[in-house]
């Protein structure tokens, strides 16, 4: 098995993610890896693997470059090369931690579409209470939505959480203000009875207050607002621990009351730590994106490489395109 990896993309680029390569080649014999980036950048990193392959490119897609034009025009950019690969069959799927907007058009544009997808959907697995985590979609990859593609969004993360998380007969929630049937704007209601219909085990409306406590396994809404969740949920648990830490440093008394409860407090931010999870996959493609965070240290790319690794081993690609070839000739 075969996986590329932008060794350039993102903050901690090119030495954590040298690392979480390396992390995932001792876990996994099986497993080859193509690292992709500038061989200078990354030379005081590497180590001699046999399962390693170098690609030296000149060309960095950067946060602030334009998604769609860098893809165009950087040819021989680190995370064109990667999905490049992919294309051409040199790798069965593909990591970056890079800019998000131009992962989606190098797996839009470069490593293509599965026929009978709409619209590509960005889904990371975020933490509930339990530790059990659950699947939303559409993050971003696209702002807007009609309920068609929110069918499919339900139909390909299903089979995700089915064949990558182990979770048999995942529920799916259509994200709205209640629960009720009749509740919502026209997208939620017209996606509402196409849902009830749908190859899914569709539990109906779930709220917002209740995602972190698993109301669903998988979770759908337009990429506007769910990003606006997603974004909601990482600024509470980062204002949320910066209190905490205020609160423990405050007086003599609480700085020997944070030592008592230190590994406890880390276990906490780990549970409320996505990337504990993997990256975000890009559903509807070809072969396995993952978009691993932009912060990613070694252990949340290596934990993005295991998650490609799982997909490519149970061809999540290849059970999204028959199920949704099969439900088209109904």
């Amino acid at each position: 098995m075969k996986i590329a990896v932008d060794g350039m993309g993102g903050d901690n680029a090119p030495q954590e993610i040298i690392a979480g390569a390396l992390l995932a080649l001792d876990e996994y014999p099986d497993l080859e890896i193509r690292l992709y980036g500038r061989q200078e950048a990354m030379k005081p990193y590497l180590k001699e693997h046999d399962r390693l392959t170098i690609i030296d490119c000149t060309e960095v897609i950067e946060p602030e470059d334009d998604p769609v034009r860098s893809v165009k025009r950087k040819k021989d950019a680190s995370m064109v090369r990667m999905a490049q690969a992919v294309k051409d069959g040199e790798a069965d799927g593909c990591v970056s931690a890079g800019n998000t907007g131009a992962l989606m058009a190098a797996g839009l544009f470069v490593v293509g579409r599965i026929a009978g997808v709409d619209r590509p959907a960005l889904a990371p697995t975020l933490p509930t209470v339990d530790g059990k985590g659950f699947v939303m979609l559409d993050l971003g990859a696209n702002a807007e939505a009609r309920p068609e593609h929110l069918v499919q969004y339900a139909v390909m993360a299903s089979i995700y959480a089915e064949k990558v998380r182990g979770i048999s007969n995942p529920t799916v929630g259509l994200l709205n203000i209640g629960t009720e049937e009749k509740k919502g704007n026209e997208l939620t209601k017209a996606t509402y009875p196409l849902l009830r219909e749908a190859p899914v085990n569709f539990i109906g409306n779930v709220e917002s207050r209740e995602l972190l406590n698993g109301v669903a396994d998988v979770v759908v809404t337009d990429g506007f607002t769910g990003n606006i969740v997603l974004k909601t949920i990482e600024g509470t648990a980062m204002s949320l621990f910066s209190m905490i830490k205020d609160v423990f440093t405050s007086s003599a008394k609480t700085k020997i009351s944070a030592l008592l409860v230190k590994n406890e407090l880390s276990g906490l931010k780990s549970m409320l730590d996505y990337s504990e999870y993997g990256g975000a996959a890009l559903f509807g493609l070809k072969a396995p994106v993952i978009k691993a965070h932009g912060s990613s240290n070694a252990n949340a790319l290596f934990n993005a490489i295991r998650q490609t690794r799982t997909m490519i081993e149970s061809d999540v690609a290849g059970t999204i395109h028959r199920t949704l070839k099969g439900d088209a000739e109904k």
